[in-house]
């Protein structure tokens, strides 16, 4: 869990502050976390979309570990009296 992560929005331009949750069932490589650490702060410069951020941050785990099984969940602060949740899964458990 990442709870202090940060991109930016796209349109605005105005930072965006969310909790990163990743669950996976590995198979023959697990992430190292310091890496893991490293990779997600890339986004703090990044206008991205909170599904698309969601969506790219699964593509480019389980490109690299191969997992049985992920999900990556974004839970994003509030903005404008809205608060979002964003999952997507990789594969079967």
């Amino acid at each position: 869990m990442q709870p202090e992560f940060t991109s930016l929005c796209p349109v605005t331009g105005q930072p965006d502050f969310g909790t990163i949750i990743v669950e996976y069932i590995a198979d023959e490589q697990c992430v190292e976390l310091k890496s893991l650490k490293f990779y997600l702060q890339d986004y703090r410069s990044a206008g991205i979309f909170y599904e698309a951020v969601t969506n790219q941050i699964l593509d480019d785990l389980v490109a690299s570990l191969s997992p049985r099984w992920m999900k990556v969940t974004t839970e994003w602060s509030t903005r404008g009296g809205l608060h979002s949740a964003i999952e997507a899964e990789h594969g079967e458990r």
